[in-house]
């Protein structure tokens, strides 16, 4: 479906869905279990619901409490396979999984026999070959079925059972890292990482957060660059209430401060497990009027009129050298939001150290780029950053900008649920007279079902084309 965006004024409160990062690793975790799990909040987005439908084949039994329409409830409980986890007994179709691709990978190479991973036409485009690496340096014997590609159908033979040590980057992504680690759970001796150049580090630590709980042994160095699992011979099912999702709420959160909104956003997770809250900071940065008031697990959003001065101009005017620098290796997945709020913050924006978000759903730099310039923004891409030369709408007296130039036009969403969210929030900015159109929206169901009416109950207006 295509989806028309116009200027909007939010307002009142909003609820982000259950994070899918948390959601797929309790599932796989859950899998693993001896005896049963209970997983409330959990995200029901695409990704997470393939990652249900294929834990069964190693083993574990999943009752998503579907209601008579069929959509999964609030609470889904996992038989966990113990003892009996076993090679998967079908070939394993990850959808558009990258995160259910990398993590399940090297669990299924802990057994014996031939496992086969594929997925959509995305996935068959996202690099594989790093994990072919590492799961042959552990003893196995996996390769890509197309000769010449990196991408699925991807074939794993053999066992990485005995565990040992891996050298590999870790810079292309940290999935795969946190797939490692997970299956070091069940080798015969410790599963030993070294990487030269490790990125998205704060997912790192969200793994090794979940392995604790449940009882694994796994040590991380300061760095980053040193990771040992110790193996597990079994642990307990458990229960668990999944936080709402950080990449998510940066949608709400930019589109608040982009427009005359004041808006709540609740059961905003505060554990400093998801590296994506560094956006608060960075947002209030430029000028964001946000108040997170984390014992109450919520964030007040005003932006515009609706703001404490009663202008609400964003810029980087009060930064050093007058720019704001974005180091975004850690959480990629806001390289979408922050970059639409560049285009109406007054400045320059530098998105550094970026190369991982070009191995995404689709090349968000490049596709960043043309979309965002589509629609009147001034962006310099390079091989690792985006730099973004934006306005306010405003002046710092609340008078218009004569210097704004974003207007509305028709995008691409290449599929790709970020971007397609990030040009939704950017359409409820700009002017009056001027309407966005978003080309394939329905996306977004990968990580935030049911955005654009979520969204319209706050204010959002999201009209499908017709």
């Amino acid at each position: 479906m295509n989806i028309i965006v116009s200027k909007s004024r939010l307002s009142g409160a909003i609820t982000v869905p259950g994070s899918k990062s948390h959601t797929i690793r309790a599932l796989l975790l859950a899998t693993i279990a001896e005896g049963t799990s209970h997983i409330k909040n959990p995200l029901p987005s695409a990704d997470c619901l393939s990652t249900a439908a294929a834990v069964p084949l190693i083993g574990s039994k999943i009752d998503l409490n579907l209601s008579t329409e069929g959509e999964p409830g609030t609470e889904w409980i996992v038989d966990g396979a113990g003892k009996n986890l076993h090679l998967p007994d079908d070939v394993v179709n990850v959808g558009d999984s990258g995160s259910l691709l990398y993590f399940l990978t090297p669990i299924a190479a802990c057994f014996e026999g031939t496992s086969v991973f594929t997925g959509d036409a995305s996935i068959r485009k996202r690099p594989v070959l790093h994990v072919v690496d590492a799961l042959n340096q552990l003893g196995a014997k996996c390769f890509v079925t197309r000769p010449g590609s990196n991408g699925c159908p991807l074939v794993i033979t053999g066992s990485i059972k005995k565990g040992g040590t891996v050298r590999t980057p870790g810079e292309i992504s940290s999935q795969y890292i946190s797939g490692l680690m997970m299956a070091g759970i069940l080798t015969e001796n410790s599963v030993k990482l070294e990487l030269s150049n490790p990125k998205e580090t704060p997912y790192l630590t969200m793994t090794q957060k979940w392995l604790e709980k449940v009882g694994v042994k796994c040590q991380i160095s300061e760095d980053f660059k040193h990771i040992e699992v110790t193996p597990c011979k079994s642990f307990k099912g458990f229960d668990v209430t999944i936080p709402s999702d950080w990449e998510g709420v940066a949608f709400p959160l930019i589109a608040a401060l982009i427009t005359d909104s004041k808006i709540t956003i609740e059961n905003v997770d505060s554990s400093g497990t998801q590296g994506d809250d560094a956006i608060v900071e960075i947002l209030q940065s430029i000028g964001g009027d946000i108040i997170w008031k984390k014992d109450e697990e919520t964030l007040t959003v005003a932006g515009g009129k609706c703001s404490k001065d009663g202008i609400g101009r964003l810029s980087t005017e009060n930064l050093p050298n007058g720019e704001l620098h974005v180091n975004i290796s850690g959480f990629p997945d806001a390289v979408c939001a922050i970059s639409a709020i560049a285009c109406f913050t007054e400045g320059t924006v530098v998105i550094e150290d970026a190369a991982v978000c070009r191995r995404k759903e689709t090349d968000r730099l490049k596709v960043l780029n043309v979309e965002l310039s589509k629609l009147g923004a001034e962006i310099e891409e390079r091989e690792d950053s985006l730099i973004i030369h934006g306005h306010s709408p405003v002046l710092k007296d609340g008078s218009p900008n004569p210097a704004f130039k974003m207007h509305g036009g028709v995008c691409e969403s290449y599929d790709d649920h970020r971007m397609a969210m990030s040009l939704a929030c950017l359409g409820l900015g700009l002017s009056e007279t001027e309407n966005l159109i978003i080309n394939d929206a329905e996306c977004c169901s990968v990580s935030f079902p049911h955005f654009y009416d979520v969204m319209n109950k706050i204010g959002a207006n999201y009209k499908e084309e017709v």
